[in-house]
């Protein structure tokens, strides 16, 4: 955990992957993030296998460095609790749908009316300028209609979903920056402002990066799709004894890789040293590939194809993953074992800084578990905070 956004307070009203994503990220960097959460708690907590009744280990993995709160956001009283944390708060983060966060007395437009500088980002499914915005969206959804899902088809045809939280993921990635974006903004300017950060038009945007091709012309120079990406010899490679990642990619990689494979003809063909011309062609240098990866070891690929500077990589499982020597230096995996939950595994953050800049993490939360001691910081007394848990409109871990 670094501390460069300390001093900064959030409050999230993040649930289950994307917007939990995002906060951790503000969380790993020192801001003090306040997760609002209601009584039963975030429905990612049930999620198994899990070190305690209200803590899975995917809620766990996304949910480090902050604190928790359980609010009944309907009530009245509740909805006063929010409006004090509001007031204290720099940024307000949220992946709810625009109808919801209305509902909750949430949006901008009302709370900006107690922090007028107030930082908003938030992460509905789709836009809100567009016909599905008040649509329900999760991870697959986006996959669906992004073209992600077509893009992973099997040998058949059939559309597959990439086994990861993929556009949860990125789009959280996509959500911090906002904030972090706008903090500076208002650093410079003193002025707060919202952000959308609509998961398929994100996304969308993500998948055609590359894959707008062609199309990118007007008019037109070709079809939609990165042809080296759809290139149905770009693989993993069957190797004598696993399979291998082998990617030459500059000129210079791919006259090495033919010349050590005995292709010496073909390292001197034109077009080979022609970009534009090998890409045209990438597909038979894909196929050559394939048929000579077989000839060697994974071992004795990665010592000849290092000698010669062409990436490449065996292919892990994930249970070597955690193994790999590479991420055995730093250590992927962090611990927590401060008596609550037993040892609990973390996935480290992956940026390095300046040692002066770390702070010990904090585990995730129980339902509830700092809601007095955040209630205690707005100014409210041990009676009034009392009366809230006995009413069942704040939760309380401890109750």
């Amino acid at each position: 955990m670094l501390n460069l956004l300390e001093g900064i307070k959030v409050v999230d009203f993040t649930t289950i992957v994307l917007g939990p994503y995002a906060s951790q990220f503000l969380g790993d960097f020192g801001a003090d993030v306040v997760k609002v959460e209601p009584l039963e708690g975030d429905g990612f907590r049930a999620v198994r296998p899990g070190p305690s009744a209200d803590i899975g280990a995917g809620f766990a993995n996304f949910n480090r460095n902050k604190r928790s709160i359980a609010i009944d956001l309907k009530h009245s009283a509740g909805k006063d609790v929010v409006s004090r944390l509001v007031a204290d708060a720099d940024v307000v983060i949220h992946n709810m749908r625009a109808m919801s966060a209305l509902a909750l007395g949430i949006t901008y437009e009302q709370l900006k009316l107690i922090r007028p500088d107030l930082v908003y980002c938030w992460s509905p499914g789709f836009g809100s300028d567009g016909p599905d915005a008040n649509s329900p969206a999760y991870d697959d959804i986006i996959q669906a209609r992004s073209g992600i899902a077509a893009l992973n088809a099997d040998k058949e045809g059939a559309p597959q979903f990439v086994p990861s939280i993929l556009c949860d993921k990125v789009v959280g990635l996509h959500l911090a920056m906002a904030v972090a974006a706008a903090l500076v903004r208002r650093e410079r300017t003193g002025e707060g402002q919202s952000i959308e950060v609509p998961m398929l038009e994100t996304m969308a945007s993500f998948n055609l990066a590359e894959h707008l091709a062609g199309q990118t012309m007007s008019p037109p120079q070709g079809d939609l799709g990165y042809q080296r990406l759809l290139s149905s010899n770009r693989r993993p490679y069957a190797t004598a004894d696993g399979y291998m990642a082998i990617m030459p990619y500059s000129t210079k990689q791919w006259i090495k890789f033919l010349l050590l494979v005995g292709e010496t003809e073909l390292a001197d063909e034109g077009w080979v040293s022609d970009g534009a011309e090998r890409s045209n062609r990438i597909d038979e240098l894909y196929e050559l590939i394939g048929r000579v990866a077989v000839s060697r070891t994974n071992e004795q690929w990665l010592i000849e194809l290092s000698r010669v500077d062409v990436p490449c990589a065996v292919v892990n499982e994930l249970s070597q993953v955690i193994a790999d020597p590479q991420l055995a230096t730093k250590g992927l995996l962090g611990t927590f074992d401060d008596g609550d939950l037993g040892v609990l595994h973390y996935l480290k953050p992956a940026f390095v800084a300046d040692s002066s800049n770390e702070v010990e993490p904090r585990r995730p939360p129980h339902i509830g578990e700092h809601s007095r001691e955040i209630m205690r910081e707005l100014g409210m007394t041990n009676r009034d905070i009392q009366s809230l848990v006995d009413q069942r409109i704040v939760g309380d871990q401890r109750r």
